[in-house]
């Protein structure tokens, strides 16, 4: 009972504080909500995960479509992927046709589009609708009729469509589909990946831990000074504690329901926000139930908890406050034991192997005590290192005398800015570490043609013309087309037998230059080409092109019924050459022949492959390219080549670090603001008093400034080095070696940029708070 009435005294004194009060009240629950609104947000990502999965899901066809004899029906689809990409961002899509009067929807649809016609997403209609989306207006030439439903999109920002056609066709690659919900589930996370993920959670939501405990403690030195009044008075040194401490829970219980209002006011609009094109639905912005009562639950505790160790290095006297870390300093040895703790329980843990299942809690109990323990060092090392500062300039000399005299608030301020940094350092040792096991070489040769096209629907006359306008296009300089089909020895073969076969490729003597070591080329010629260093595959190509014989055109899976063999003679003066890799990084072996040796209208079952070279300098280049091929062949493949491909998981999990670091940086930006803007207000009196004795303003700007600087120069010291610590051991855990030493640089950058902007958004205030007024007292 004594607990809580005195926790209620001090509600009571900081909700009828007066103005002064409640201007206190207001920070730590400005700062609290803050906190409170990014743990909301962070317990809300397993839902949002989950919703997108599921939706993800239900627009994929059945498992039964998956089948190579799904019979046709009332309620059949045809379809084919029509992907593209614009101006770096993915547009996805389908071309459909209905085999029946009941066709198979897909969720979000309502009415099924007609040849010519096209449902979209909202974010898609909005592009085109926009003079930004032009280009890919062009490539997209149907009607809008309709927009895709939240339900069958994975975000509000997806560029997503669903057109109709009248013209596709099993033969002309169009895919039957039997119905929609039958996504397979995504794969199981890798066990470096897992680590990764564990350590990104740690990383990002102990500044918040920080900020929140930092937030309970704002007016600290008006609060003393109240409760030095509340010792006069005859209240003994526990009461004034718990007293302090409902204060604090006061506050903390306002931040709740600020932090509420902050997640459900940003909760409406982060629809319309997106983040290296990454969007959710409000909805999916929906807290696990378990998460949301432990933030209700932690959070007044932390406050209650925080300023009761607090209270502890202040005696709140009836005559004043004396605090003892003036008369003695801060104790090392506990500081650095924790810490060296977390190494302990890192370095106990099991090397994780791609086999065996991770077990996250020693790993993120390890990682949360390095980070934790580094923020508890800050306090003693910026205490030893500004208590050896003397000299300098008058703005130098008063932010270090500041420094001295209480250097505890400045150290809270940034404590954040050393977690985040140990630990964004630390997880950007592990991605380098890590990266050559998601990323692997393609063997592309981007310096020779940036793009590669494929369509199977376009063959014979179409084809040659194909090549051509690719070549008339906007920005293209060069086109290596080929037209391909698979030849084969003539004769009968028994079932066990392997048919003798080659391909054969078409193109003008150009092309074929890139695709073997050819010095000599006119029309009419054909070239047998061998793989380089195979002569076992060299053998093969012979066996079924043999110079001066028959080859036969139509292979066995190209018959069709009362259709007759095409044969042709492969000259006996063609000559043996040797393959060369295409852009793409393959070779061409087997048949080479220009246009005037063979007609490619007579090619049954070709492609139509091209590897264009471009402009980069022309802008808008790529969508020049991507909208001939969509004239076309609205299906046809379009991709970029790429030295390096990387994995899908883990470039999902980098653009979530990517995310999250964005927010939480911003998190530590405003808490360094609250912060200053705190320590400024307590400090009013003084900075009166320096102005009224002709101290220049740009002096006191000044040594802001460097109050700031200089303890979070010292955070960044820590901070790097701790955080080179913590990713040596944790790559250490995985098997690998640490290949980048250097990667603190850019986040040193920004721990100075901070500063800037920090002290920046500081001087309105501080320029009102040196008025002459602020001398007055009551």
């Amino acid at each position: 009972m004594t607990w809580l009435r005195d926790l209620g005294l001090g509600i009571r004194f900081a909700a009828a504080g007066g103005r002064e009060g409640w201007a206190r009240t207001a920070l730590t629950a400005v700062g609290v909500g803050l906190g409170v609104a990014m743990l909301l947000g962070a317990s809300s990502v397993p839902h949002l995960l989950d919703a997108r999965a599921v939706r993800d899901q239900a627009r994929e066809e059945l498992a039964a479509s998956r089948s190579a004899d799904v019979p046709q029906s009332d309620t059949t689809v045809l379809r084919v992927g029509a992907d593209t990409e614009y101006r770096g961002r993915t547009v996805e899509g389908f071309l459909m046709r209905a085999e029946g009067a009941r066709p198979a929807l897909p969720p979000g649809v309502g009415t099924f589009p007609g040849p010519g016609e096209m449902t979209v997403s909202p974010a898609l209609r909005e592009l085109l609708a926009s003079p930004e989306g032009a280009l890919l207006e062009e490539r997209l030439p149907y009607r809008i009729t309709s927009t895709i439903g939240d339900e069958g999109l994975r975000s509000p920002g997806e560029l997503y469509f669903y057109a109709g056609s009248d013209s596709l066709t099993p033969s002309a690659g169009g895919h039957r589909l039997a119905g929609y919900g039958g996504g397979p589930a995504g794969d199981p996370l890798p066990p470096v990946l897992v680590v990764l993920v564990i350590m990104i959670c740690v990383v990002l939501l102990a500044p918040v831990a920080i900020f929140i405990a930092t937030a309970v403690r704002f007016g600290g030195d008006r609060r003393d000074r109240r409760l030095a009044a509340l010792r006069l008075i005859g209240t003994d040194i526990r009461t004034t504690r718990r007293i302090a401490a409902g204060e604090a829970l006061f506050g903390s219980l306002l931040g709740l329901l600020a932090g509420l209002a902050f997640f459900l006011v940003g909760r409406r609009f982060v629809g319309h926000i997106e983040v290296w094109n990454h969007s959710a639905f409000p909805s999916d912005l929906t807290p696990a139930a378990w998460l949301a009562a432990l933030v209700a639950v932690a959070v007044p505790l932390s406050a209650v908890l925080v300023t009761l160790v607090a209270m502890r290095s202040v005696a709140a006297e009836p005559l004043g406050v004396v605090r003892s870390a003036g008369s003695r300093g801060r104790r090392l040895w506990w500081r650095v034991l924790v810490p060296v703790l977390g190494l302990v329980v890192l370095g106990l843990t099991d090397r994780v192997d791609e086999f065996t299942p991770v077990d996250p809690y020693p790993i993120a109990a390890g990682a949360v005590l390095v980070l934790f323990g580094l923020a508890l060092l800050l306090p003693w090392l910026v205490e030893a290192c500004v208590n050896r500062l003397h000299g300098g300039p008058l703005p130098w000399q008063l932010a270090v005398r500041r420094l001295q005299l209480d250097s505890g608030a400045s150290s809270r301020a940034v404590s954040g800015i050393t977690v985040a940094v140990a630990g964004a350092v630390a997880l950007q040792m592990l991605f380098a570490a890590v990266g050559d096991e998601f990323e692997q070489m393609t063997g592309q040769d981007p310096s020779r043609a940036q793009f590669h096209t494929y369509s199977e629907t376009v063959s014979g006359d179409a084809a040659a013309r194909t090549i051509e306008a690719f070549r008339s296009t906007k920005g293209v300089e060069a086109v290596i087309g080929t037209v391909e089909t698979y030849v084969t020895k003539p004769g009968r073969y028994d079932e066990d037998e392997v048919t003798p076969t080659t391909s054969l490729s078409i193109g003008d003597c150009a092309t074929l230059k890139e695709l073997a070591e050819i010095n000599f080329c006119k029309e009419g010629d054909v070239f047998v080409v061998h793989p380089g260093g195979d002569k076992k595959m060299s053998d093969w190509v012979d066996e079924t092109a043999r110079k001066g014989k028959e080859i036969e055109l139509n292979t066995s899976s190209s018959y069709r019924p009362g259709e007759k063999s095409v044969r042709w003679t492969l000259p006996a003066d063609a000559r043996t050459v040797t393959a060369t890799p295409d852009p793409l990084g393959d070779e061409h072996f087997g048949i080479l022949a220009t246009v005037g040796a063979v007609d490619p209208r007579t090619l049954p079952n070709a492609q139509t492959i091209a590897q264009i070279k471009v402009d980069e300098g022309v802008p808008d280049v790529a969508e020049y390219v991507r909208n001939t091929a969509a004239r076309i062949d609205p299906g046809m493949r379009v991709a970029s080549l790429t030295s390096v491909t990387r994995d899908r998981q883990y470039e999902s999990v980098q653009t979530g670090l990517r995310v999250g670091a964005v927010a939480t940086l911003l998190l530590i930006a405003a808490s360094m603001l609250i912060s200053q803007l705190e320590q400024l207000r307590e400090r009013k009196r003084l900075l009166s008093v320096l102005v009224a004795f002709g101290t220049r303003r740009v002096t006191l700007g000044w040594s802001v400034l460097w109050q700031t600087a200089v303890p979070v120069v010292i955070s960044l010291l820590i901070a790097t080095a701790g955080g080179l610590g913590l990713g040596a051991v944790m790559t250490w855990m995985l098997a690998k070696t640490v290949t980048r030493w250097w990667l603190f640089l850019p986040l040193a950058g920004a721990g100075g940029a901070l500063v800037v902007a920090v002290t920046l958004l500081s001087l309105p205030l501080l320029w009102r708070l040196m008025r002459p007024d602020g001398l007055r007292t009551e």
